[in-house]
């Protein structure tokens, strides 16, 4: 197995058993997951190895935090404790946690019925008002939306991919897409260079990293919402605008619009934000988008194209959410 674990010294630290079968777990794209099956039991084993999240005492904040969601009774999966009460096991420098197993699948929204994506937008307003409960109260002025992208830069960012592909050889069809992408893209920033948003509105705790891959289903109903490494105090319209843009995107690179509607609406209501609040959400998100090339990133200036299948419907995406922008604005606020 690539990148075994250290079985043995981890469930030193676990009243867990011993190790009968593991497995890699496929999706993520920067930890590692295993499917464990113990003398005790099943359980989801994750591989804290992306230096951003990876620090064993934020790990034991953010687990913390899921307890406490639970406890509300909100569908997470908090980790087991080790033998010493912690959450965290470090093994050879290297950071693990230990998940009861959650038997489910994952659903992207053309799975759902829009009674189904009311129910997403509700559950992910239940978190946000959730973890306003449970987490530490933020001091006023203490947390300030980020700043958003300034075109100047991104000029210069498409100008650099561009070098770059040209350079990569052999030319294939990614770097034929990914060089008109970046000049459609270009004449876009162009015609819209005015419209960029001030900073962010009303910031609160969110997950982080809400889409289809972090959320289990069993049945028609959602299981447990999982990685939560991302934690911290954002935006929140934001985050529920950008979770609809990954779940509701169809292949061709739109949204469905009626689904949106069905998922905002319900969030609107459980999370108590206005109509307003959404519709500056999404124009912050869709200059994102039109600024925004980490996956262009991740192929030419790290060789890691994991993120590559994601590229036509994202990169579709921005160019029809502009020519589409009202429609989309009213489907989040109406």
């Amino acid at each position: 197995m690539p990148h075994a674990p250290p079985l043995g010294a981890l469930l030193r630290q676990y009243a867990a058993g011993s190790a009968v079968a593991c497995e890699p777990v496929d999706e993520g794209l920067l930890n590692r997951g295993y499917r464990l099956r113990t003398t005790r039991g099943r359980y989801f084993l994750k591989h804290h190895f992306d230096p951003e999240t990876a620090d064993p005492t934020a790990l034991e904040r953010r687990h913390r935090a899921t307890q406490r969601l639970a406890d509300l009774g909100v569908p997470v999966a908090p980790p087991v404790a080790a033998r010493d009460g912690r959450t965290v096991a470090v093994v050879g420098g290297h950071a693990y946690a230990l998940h009861p197993w959650v038997e489910g699948r994952h659903r992207h929204g053309g799975q759902l019925s829009a009674e189904q994506c009311g129910r997403l937008g509700a559950l992910l307003g239940v978190v946000h008002a959730g973890l306003e409960r449970v987490m530490p109260v933020r001091r006023r002025g203490r947390t300030e939306p980020p700043r958003s992208a300034n075109p100047t830069d991104t000029f210069a960012l498409i100008d650099d991919l561009l070098a770059r592909v040209r350079r990569h050889r052999p030319a294939d069809s990614f770097d034929e897409l990914a060089r008109h992408r970046l000049r459609e893209r270009r004449v876009l920033l162009e015609r819209h260079a005015d419209r960029r948003p001030p900073r962010g509105g009303c910031v609160g705790w969110v997950h982080g990293d809400f889409h289809p891959f972090n959320l289990l289903y069993q049945g028609d109903a959602p299981a447990a919402i999982v990685d939560w490494d991302r934690l911290g105090v954002q935006p929140r319209a934001e985050e529920a605008v950008r979770a609809a843009a990954i779940f509701f995107v169809r292949p061709v690179g739109t949204l469905d619009l009626p689904k949106v509607r069905a998922y905002a609406r319900a969030y609107r209501r459980t999370a108590g934000a206005t109509p307003s609040q959404l519709a500056a959400a999404v124009h912050r998100v869709w200059w994102e988008r039109l600024n925004d090339f980490w996956m262009l990133r991740w192929h030419y200036e790290r060789g890691d194209t994991r993120a590559d299948p994601q590229f036509p419907a994202a990169s579709a995406l921005a160019v029809w959410w502009t020519r589409e922008y009202d429609a989309v604005c009213e489907a989040f606020s109406g």
